[in-house]
């Protein structure tokens, strides 16, 4: 029942999105080739709002990879997750869209998006209850930004009653690839404003500042800031892979978190934050955790909220927590920040609880905010 159908466009997308499924793939207790050795039922409840299941008891991604070059997808194929997606999923072309928009999403792209839609439809019509679609694209490439929305707009056209969620990886000056990247945002972001109906905004120069402030690396690679995005995104699909009373669907998500249609970009935040060699051996409160939430340096999303005010948020707790603890710590945070919720919003920020803590923690949550100081 409700099933979600992810897509990965381009380079960026592709390797966030292998990131995401490898976590969450970890967390259902399934191994490198999609088979089922986890200990609680609470994995297997709603196993299949991501997965489909094989006549061999096989869990497979309803996963739809694409890209105008073929080397990310060998990477992906030869990587740790070689057994894991099915391999007709795999849509990929033989040129590139080399860092432009127009050719991602008029030229090369153009050419591409039948075989990609056909997959797509192939996946959606396997589904019991369609609920949406997911992307992991970023907006500073030429695949995964003119692609990426090109993708968006026909799948809109052809499924307009559904959801559709985008994990963006929006550009930054300070960590740039390309000069053109400014150009490539600006084109996609009118897309994702038109198409989309929840976009989560993830920041590469944000990923940098908490890898070296936080995580004390001296210099990150993609890997580390991958695997930050990946514990974010395994985090916001939370409250829809688990059992649990709130948000339990990208629709009731999208009612809480949106006031109007147009405004519907996310900043999402993480605690506790730990490097990957060394999950931290302290003990974590909850206090300590919905401090951490607020903090703008466990902010994805570059832009820092003190110079906007939340529309509304929602907070995701994981492990075993309390849930008056959690209601009592939320509110004192809310008194205590009361200038950057807007007024007009009463009970503006929502908590959803789980039980399944992610793996290597004690308990963790995950923060979405829907504020002004994204513009």
């Amino acid at each position: 029942m409700r099933e979600i159908v992810h897509l990965q466009a381009g380079q960026c997308g592709n390797q966030i999105g292998s990131a995401f499924w490898q976590t969450i793939s970890g967390e259902h207790g399934l191994d490198s080739s999609g088979m089922y050795n986890g200990t609680s039922e609470l994995q297997l409840a709603r196993m299949n709002v991501y997965f489909n299941e094989t006549s061999s008891n096989k869990y497979v991604p309803r996963a739809v990879l694409v890209d105008l070059e073929p080397g990310t997808m060998d990477a992906v194929r030869s990587g740790p997750l070689s057994q894991l997606f099915r391999p007709d999923n795999f849509v990929f072309g033989h040129s590139s869209a080399g860092n432009n928009w127009a050719k991602g999403h008029y030229t090369e792209g153009a050419e591409l998006i039948d075989q990609v839609l056909d997959v797509v439809r192939r996946e959606a019509e396997g589904c019991d209850s369609l609920q949406g679609f997911q992307i992991t694209h970023s907006l500073g490439g030429g695949t995964g930004s003119g692609m990426g929305t090109l993708l968006i707009s026909k799948i809109r056209e052809e499924f307009p009653d559904r959801m559709m969620a985008t994990f963006s990886v929006v550009p930054s000056p300070k960590v740039s690839d390309t000069v053109v990247e400014p150009y490539n945002a600006t084109l996609s972001v009118h897309q994702l404003v038109e198409n989309s109906d929840a976009t989560f905004c993830i920041d590469n120069e944000a990923l940098y500042d908490i890898c070296k402030g936080t995580l004390k690396l001296s210099n990150p690679s993609y890997g580390d800031l991958n695997h930050l995005v990946s514990t974010v995104m395994s985090g916001v699909s939370t409250s829809l892979r688990f059992p649990g009373q709130l948000n339990s669907d990208l629709r009731k998500m999208a009612v809480n978190l949106v006031p109007f249609p147009r405004l519907h970009f996310f900043m999402v935040g993480f605690a506790p934050l730990t490097s990957r060699g060394s999950h931290s051996f302290s003990a974590v409160s909850i206090p300590e955790l919905t401090q951490q939430l607020f903090d703008p340096r466990n902010m994805m999303t570059g832009s820092d909220f003190r110079n906007g005010r939340y529309l509304t948020c929602s907070a995701i707790f994981r492990g075993k927590v309390s849930a008056k603890e959690v209601e009592d710590q939320m509110h004192k945070m809310q008194l205590k920040n009361s200038a950057y919720f807007v007024e007009w919003i009463p009970n503006n920020v929502q908590t959803s609880l789980c039980s399944v803590p992610p793996q290597g923690l004690k308990m963790s949550s995950t923060f979405v905010g829907n504020s002004t100081a994204i513009q």
